[in-house]
């Protein structure tokens, strides 16, 4: 008989710590910042990789259209 065991490790990213401190750091009266920038951390890389994926789709597109 084998006992298996697994282990999964789960780890917050960078912008992930750096939200978390601006949140606290709001909540706590610290910064005065609104919401919004509060929370880039969280939005700015995900609009990033959306600019890429549209930049990349647009390459696509013209790529078919000339040949």
């Amino acid at each position: 008989m084998s006992n298996k065991v697994t282990v999964t490790a789960h780890s917050v990213s960078f912008p992930g710590l750096l939200a978390i401190a601006f949140i606290v750091l709001k909540l706590l009266g610290h910064i005065t910042w609104s919401w919004w920038w509060v929370l880039s951390p969280l939005w700015i890389p995900a609009g990033l990789l959306l600019i890429i994926f549209l930049i990349i789709v647009l390459f696509v597109v013209i790529g078919n259209a000339v040949s």
